[in-house]
């Protein structure tokens, strides 16, 4: 991906007689380019194509050598072509149904979003000195770059911003009700943002389902009863008391599975509705 186009560059407004926006609508865009290419037709063509046709020519063995490094990035690096699971989530080596990995999979996915290609985001796009502030090395930008510096930081730093965009003069007109309100790239952040924090804080202080329902307990009981062995105490006759535990725990147990489970469905259904917002 090039930093600059010459198409975008100071001498093709010259070239075109017409200086290129810096942000319009997509409404916006074809008015400008409509009245830009019937105002001054052959300069158009020559700022927009053919400058872009000679750059092309020009870098053509830079781009080479650019698609052969993203190639081997793309496939033994990041590999974009696959869905991970972070080795907490799944160890590797075990055994994982494939229903269990949606979750760890999917959302080990968003972070890496987040925490890499958001961060990348946020030093390629932002101020010099954001490098220097996120101690970013010198392969986290730039031709040499590698996807494989993480900045959770940056990467929540970048969502705030893009959570702050507001539709302002660039994009509707003050009489416009939509005027002031938040951008569809700041709803998104937003989403982002609050799924990602489930993830890496809710989900991870949950507790126990077992110690929070006091099964753990109960098991602790039965074993101490006969003699450290849990699995011979199974079939054995048990005390009023820990029949008691039992069933509560028990009851207990199921329920705070399912009220586990549906939130982990939640979060899956909220993420998948915005996976059209999660590009770079």
């Amino acid at each position: 991906m090039r930093s600059s186009y010459w198409s975008c560059s100071s001498f093709a407004n010259i070239i075109r007689g017409a200086p290129k926006p810096g942000v319009l609508s997509a409404e916006g865009w074809g008015h400008w380019k409509r009245k830009a290419k019937i105002a001054r037709p052959f300069r158009f063509w020559l700022a927009e194509t053919g400058l872009d046709s000679i750059q092309n020519f020009i870098n053509f063995p830079t781009d080479c050598l650019y698609a052969i490094k993203y190639y081997i990035n793309n496939r033994w690096v990041s590999r974009t072509h696959s869905l991970t699971a972070h080795p907490r989530d799944i160890c590797p080596g075990n055994w994982c149904d494939v229903g269990s990995r949606f979750l760890p999979c999917l959302f080990n996915e968003l972070v890496d979003f987040v925490e890499i290609e958001q961060a990348w985001s946020h030093i390629a796009w932002g101020e010099k000195a954001d490098r220097a502030k996120y101690n970013a090395p010198f392969w986290a930008t730039g031709w040499f770059r590698w996807r494989v510096w993480r900045s959770p930081q940056a990467g929540l730093d970048h969502l705030n911003w893009a959570m702050s965009l507001k539709l302002d003069g660039d994009w509707v007109e003050k009489d416009n009700p939509d005027y002031g309100k938040p951008t569809s790239q700041a709803i998104r952040a937003q989403e982002i943002k609050e799924l990602y924090t489930w993830w890496t804080v809710t989900y991870r202080n949950r507790p126990d389902a077992y110690d929070e329902s006091g099964w753990t307990n109960y098991c602790e009981a039965t074993r101490a009863e006969n003699g450290g062995d849990l699995w011979g105490s199974l079939g054995a006759d048990k005390t009023p008391e820990l029949k008691e535990i039992s069933n509560r725990s028990h009851t207990l147990l199921e329920e705070i599975k399912a009220a586990y489970e549906a939130e982990d469905t939640e979060m899956l259904i909220r993420l998948i509705k915005i996976r059209d917002g999660l590009w770079t």
